[in-house]
């Protein structure tokens, strides 16, 4: 993923504003506000929207609230998703519990991420590496992403996996470290590759 796509998901989320995409995250998360996967999202959505708001004055008041939402979604239902996240449209938190993203991530639309999830950096003495996610993700219970690794469109990430290479668009993997198993776009369903 470049930067330019990068740039395009930004740009659409905030192009959306705030009440149509908490809108949108609520009928993405089955119209139940008491899903803390999207009280977590709505959190994050709020924290970015706050940055737009030029004057410091206006802003710190924001920002304190922000960081109340955050630590409370965090230390309740173990969800941390900040504000400095590039986060794609109907985005799911399945469930909570353990879910670890790096600031500097990148999520594509309509991606799902359940319980025991990480995506963060690989290296202490590169801290700033995360991973960036395609369109339409699909991210199994426990999996790990880790580092400056690039996830295609239409990626299945099996439970417990750790993904620490790049994947093509298409390919679902398992294992530790994770392994490409099959092609979405494969004619023959029956043909693996390992």
């Amino acid at each position: 993923m470049d930067t330019a796509q990068k740039i395009e998901i930004q740009k659409t989320t905030i192009e959306l504003g705030l009440w149509e995409q908490i809108k949108e995250d609520w009928i993405t998360h089955g119209r139940d506000w008491t899903k803390p996967g999207f009280q977590a999202v709505v959190v994050q959505r709020f924290g970015v929207w706050r940055m737009q708001i030029k004057s410091l004055i206006f802003r710190a008041p924001l920002s304190f609230f922000y960081r109340m939402f955050y630590r409370k979604i965090r230390n309740t239902y173990g969800i941390e998703l900040p504000y400095t996240v590039v986060l794609g449209r109907r985005v799911i938190v399945e469930h909570q519990h353990g879910i670890v993203i790096h600031g500097n991530s990148v999520i594509g639309d309509d991606c799902i991420i359940r319980q025991g999830v990480t995506i963060g950096n690989r290296y202490l003495d590169q801290p700033f590496e995360a991973p960036k996610l395609g369109k339409r993700v699909n991210i199994g219970a426990g999996a790990k992403i880790l580092g400056n690794v690039t996830i295609g469109n239409d990626v299945c990430i099996g439970a417990n996996a750790v993904v620490i290479s790049d994947i093509p668009s298409g390919q679902t993997v398992v294992g530790i470290p994770a392994k490409i198993i099959h092609s979405k776009s494969s004619r023959n369903p029956d043909s693996l590759s390992f």
